[in-house]
């Protein structure tokens, strides 16, 4: 993925990688173990979610870990949007 082209798409700042204490501050998760179900855990609402389009198309589901990476967990992606929406800040659908 190109970060920068991403980044003037998208209007968002600088991307790089979370760093461990931010991971464990906003998310509650531990690099390595990062899994959209963290957004749950940021009570500020302050994560954008961006998620590309081509997770919607049939069959339509998602592989997520529970917050912790040795599991996986599939479900429908309209339903992990619809968890997802009451706790981030938002939701951005992308086309690759």
């Amino acid at each position: 993925m190109d970060l920068r082209e991403f980044r003037r798409n998208h209007g968002t700042r600088p991307l790089s990688f979370a760093s461990e204490r931010d991971l464990m501050e906003m998310m509650g998760l531990a690099p390595g173990a990062v899994t959209p179900f963290g957004l749950l855990n940021d009570t500020e609402r302050r994560i954008h979610f961006f998620l590309d389009d081509d997770f919607l198309a049939p069959p339509g589901l998602i592989g997520v870990h529970p917050n912790d990476n040795t599991a996986t967990v599939w479900m429908k992606t309209d339903c992990l949007i619809s968890v997802l929406q009451e706790y981030c800040a938002a939701i951005h659908l992308i086309q690759a």
